[in-house]
Formats: C-alpha cells, structure tokens, sequence
C-alpha cells in the first residue's frame, strides 16, 4: 500500500511539472528531456531518441516459453504536446510559458505511462515478450507524431498497441470504452473565392465573392443532407468566412475554411469531390474561380474487437465492472493515434477525470480544462495490467 501511496505522488509530481512547462507541437524539446532524464533512472530499460521531440523506451522479457515463441510485444503510447491556448485556471502550478497549455490531457497522458514505466521496470526482465513505452511528439498538429514514428519503425514487429486518453465527460473511477471506430478522420479545407471588387453603390459591375461564398457556404450543408447516406454522414463545418475591409466597398477576393469529420473511409473521399464540385461550380455560375486547398488529417481511431474486450476486463478489475461505460457513439475529434491502429491492432479508451466537486466540466481544449489527479493512479494500474497480462 505505501507503494502504491508512493507511486501516486511521484505521478502527480511528474504531471504537475510537465502542466506547468507545456511545449507546442514540434517543440517538445524540454518535455522531452525531461522524460528521458525520468526513464533513464529506472532499471532495464533501453530508452532512445527517435525524434529530438519525442521518447522510446524498451523493456525486454528473458523469459521464452520456447525459441519459437518468443511472447507478444506490445506498445503503450502517450502524447506529450501541449495546444496555443491561454490558461485561465487557478492552479498553482498552472502554465509559465504564456499562451501554452495542457489543456488536452498531454501531460496526464505521459505522467500516467511513466508510473507504468516504473512499476513495470521494477518487476525486472523475468517475463515474455516486449514492452514499448512511447512518449509521442505533436499529436496536434498535421502530420502528427504518430505517422513519423511508424515511418521510423516504432511499430514493427508489434502485436497491439494501447493508449488512454483523459475524459471531462466521466468522473473519476470511470473508463468509457468502445470497439470499432472510435475517432473520427479530418479534412480541413480552405477555399478562396476570385471575384470583381467595385462600389457598394453598383453591384451589378462588379462580381461579389461574398455573395458568392454565401452561397457555397449554404450549398455545402447539402453534402451531409442530400449526398450521402444518412448512416454514413460526415460533419461538415464552415468555421472561416472573411471578406472585405469597408462599407462601401465590394471586395475582389473572399476566404472560406472549415473542416470534414468522417468515419467512413469511401465518404471521406466522396466528401472532398462534393465539396470541390459545388465551390467551383457556384463560383463559375457568378463568373468567379475558385482555389481549394486541402490539409488531410489521419484517419479514424478503430479499435480491435478483441483488445477492447481485453480493456474492459482490465479496466474492471481496477475500478469494478460498475465504473466501466460503454462509449454509444464514435467522437468526432481526431487522435492520430490513428496511425499506430492502421498498421497494428489497438485499443484507445477513455478514462474519467472529471469530480463533480469542480463545478462545470469544461471541456477538452478549453482554457479552463483541469483533471482531478486521483485518476491517474487508475491509468497507471490499466497500463501496468494490460502487460502483465499479455507479457507474463
């Protein structure tokens, strides 16, 4: 029991350290650093630097059941990125680095996986099979960290790969859960309309490409409505519109720029040439062009049958059957965890950290998002369970 007491506070000490020293996508040099200083203390582990931004460590079993059968090797994955966002919480230990902020849980995520690290690390190299702890760089941004670290081959010879990922929307002592599709795949687009400034006063020389965007804002609405099937909709947002700096003045050109949220991989297709075709002909109709650009974001997260249901036992056993929820819908944000279930098998859940006694639940990349730190023990006991079980 003091073990466990013990582990606990080292987590909330290594969480509030990297709350408070948040890095952007691409910058994580410190965070990193400070991981690997962490590792590189505990016993058995090869720990190495893929990335300048990002941290690998190995734990290898001397345990074979026979030369052929050599056990599983697993990966545990954490992301370590921190979002451009101001905080606004009363913590003590909130952000230094203006601007900056854990405000997506990537700094309970490595926090949680070093705990696991430790205790796993302490149980020595008397089991089967491979463990992978990795500390991954820019989730956040596109192309993520996940994808380069699969290109540099973190994933081969992988059997299953796990991760966690914070939850405002449960309390402490939950898990949400949910095989299949788990996350949604992103396509930002952005659209500039060429039209024909003028006067305010006569509209009628002149080609208004705010008019114009107007309109290919409203049509777009019809890709989820009328051109797909209802069981397969995607979400499409337009959440840019800017055009024009006077009163009296009809502008030349006009910006458009939104998202594509899908999970089905044929509609995710289907979408972008609906999109494309419906900007270009309004525009050609009014006698304007148009430009699209896209930023193709990773796929869906989708998570193996199997390993969920693995999930939901280890889960169990940790917080009762109880605290473990099924997830009804896929959530729509992204997660380029993605990456690693494209290649591997995976699992990524949902584990509460909200307490009713914060008040209002804020949500995930909002400025005053804050976690109650008693559940990352929970996420500690899921990793360290989950190899025990598949590398004894």
């Amino acid at each position: 029991m003091i073990e466990t007491i013990d582990l606990k506070q080292q987590v909330i000490k290594w969480r509030r350290h990297l709350h408070m020293y948040p890095e952007l996508s691409h910058q994580e040099h410190e965070t990193a650093q400070y991981i690997y200083n962490q590792l590189v203390t505990f016993p058995h582990l090869e720990v190495k630097r893929l990335t300048e931004t990002s941290v690998c460590a190995f734990l290898k079993g001397t345990k074979t059941e026979n030369k052929e059968n050599k056990g599983l090797t697993i990966l545990l994955r954490a992301d370590i990125d921190a979002l451009p966002i101001e905080e606004e919480t009363d913590l003590l230990f909130k952000s230094t680095n203006p601007g900056v902020m854990h405000a997506c849980g990537h700094d309970a995520h490595p926090a949680m996986l070093l705990g696991a690290a430790k205790a796993l690390a302490k149980r020595g190299t008397d089991f089967n099979g491979e463990i992978r702890f990795v500390f991954q760089h820019a989730e956040e941004v596109t192309p993520g960290g996940a994808a380069q670290l699969v290109a540099l081959g973190i994933v081969e010879n992988v059997d299953y790969a796990f991760a966690l990922h914070v939850s405002p929307d449960y309390e402490v002592g939950q898990f949400a859960m949910k095989d299949g599709k788990f996350t949604a795949a992103a396509d930002d687009f952005e659209i500039k309309i060429y039209g024909r400034g003028g006067h305010a006063s006569t509209p009628e020389v002149a080609i208004d490409p705010l008019l114009i965007g107007s309109e290919i804002v409203v049509a777009l609405q019809t890709i989820v409505s009328r051109k797909v099937p209802s069981t397969h909709a995607p979400v499409l947002t337009v959440a840019k519109f800017h055009c024009g700096t006077a009163l009296n003045i009809i502008a030349d050109t006009a910006e458009l720029g939104g998202t594509i949220r899908s999970l089905d991989p044929t509609i995710r297709v289907d979408s972008r040439k609906h999109l494309e075709k419906i900007a270009t002909s309004i525009a050609s109709m009014h006698g304007a062009k148009v430009d699209i650009k896209w930023e193709l974001g990773c796929p869906s997260v989708t998570n193996d049958k199997e390993l969920t249901a693995l999930s939901r036992r280890i889960a169990g056993e940790i917080v009762g059957d109880t605290g473990v929820q099924e997830l009804p819908e896929p959530m729509f944000g992204t997660e380029d965890f993605a990456d690693f279930s494209e290649v591997v098998p995976s699992s990524m859940q949902f584990i509460g950290v909200h307490n009713e006694e914060f008040g209002e639940a804020y949500p995930l990349h909002h400025p005053r998002f804050k976690i109650d730190e008693e559940a990352l023990i929970y996420g500690v006991r899921y990793f360290e369970n989950i190899a025990r079980t598949l590398c004894p």
